[in-house]
């Protein structure tokens, strides 16, 4: 266990980093969203682009994973909605806060962190982990909340759904990356260097990044933001592992990698969708802030688990 809090040491070591140049205001607000936007767009999206182009569809997609994370970040979630009506909160409201339940930072930080950790075998998991996420939930929180305003369904809130897939690079890298795997062309030398040099300045651009936004998030509401920062450390990599290994089993190796990736703290990308909607934005932020220093922890915790079972 202390050898793997060694090994996930130096990426913390990166994101605090990053929080020191956002909090001494070396590294401005501007200059985190400008390297934020070169992660998401361009290296992140070429190292996942270069992984799923040499992959096949077969490599990649497990139903059994599918199922079994599905139905454990089901589970949360329903948990969190259920605990924020018992509170009195509102549809949206409780949207949100299901979502900092069981959303976490798989893109910025998981896959880039347990690939290295895991082996390059990770990266199949983690896209279809990262697919579930993008497509099922994130889409989920867009209609509540839209819905929840407009009093019904309509197809306005379809196409918005829909569009915000298409925009997403995530999405967009890892079908174009597979949809190039199906063609069986493989990536010529320079193509594939190219992406490997791009791809490569992902993992510490995208920790620096966490780190860099994480200056500008308060820590309000602590009682709240303790409560989902549980939710997403604990209880969710717990369900996901009873979905994976029990409800639905899928290979040991690859059940492990969904258990880490669920153990994650709160993804940077919830906080996004509650303040562009105008929701609890400060419960968001306080979530991230607390759940991302105490993973410090929890997450070795979690990947020396699942790594020697």
């Amino acid at each position: 266990m202390v050898e793997i809090f060694f090994k996930t040491l130096p990426f913390f070591a990166i994101i605090g980093l990053g929080y020191w140049a956002g909090r001494t205001k070396f590294f401005s607000e501007e200059a985190t969203a400008y390297l934020t936007k070169f992660v998401f767009y361009f290296a992140l999206s070429a190292m996942l682009f270069r992984f799923a182009a040499n992959l096949s569809l077969a490599d990649v997609f497990d139903a059994r994973l599918i199922a079994g994370y599905l139905w454990g970040t089901a589970f949360v979630y329903g948990l969190a909605t259920a605990v924020g009506f018992f509170r009195g909160l509102n549809v949206e409201t409780c949207a949100v806060e299901a979502q900092c339940a069981v959303i976490g930072n798989v893109g910025f930080l998981g896959a880039p962190m347990l690939v290295l950790l895991m082996g390059e075998a990770a990266i199949g998991p983690v896209m279809m982990i990262l697919a579930v996420d993008l497509i099922v939930f994130s889409s989920l929180i867009v209609i509540l909340i839209t819905g929840s305003r407009d009093g019904q369904m309509s197809l306005s809130i379809l196409k918005t759904v829909g569009m915000g897939l298409l925009k997403n690079p995530m999405i967009v890298s890892i079908s174009a990356g597979l949809i190039w795997a199906s063609t069986g062309f493989g990536l010529v030398a320079p193509l594939n260097d190219f992406l490997g040099i791009l791809g490569g300045a992902a993992t510490p651009g995208a920790l620096f990044a966490i780190g860099a936004s994480l200056a500008s998030k308060s820590a309000e509401r602590i009682e709240i933001a303790g409560w989902l920062s549980f939710c997403k450390l604990v209880l969710h990599p717990l369900f996901v592992a009873m979905g994976v290994l029990i409800l639905f089993p899928t290979n040991a190796y690859t059940a492990s990698v969904a258990i880490a990736a669920a153990a994650l703290p709160v993804a940077g990308n919830v906080f996004i969708l509650a303040q562009h909607y105008g929701v609890a934005p400060q419960r968001v932020s306080a979530a991230i802030l607390i759940s991302t220093v105490i993973s410090i922890v929890t997450v070795s915790v979690a990947i020396g688990l699942v790594t020697t079972a």
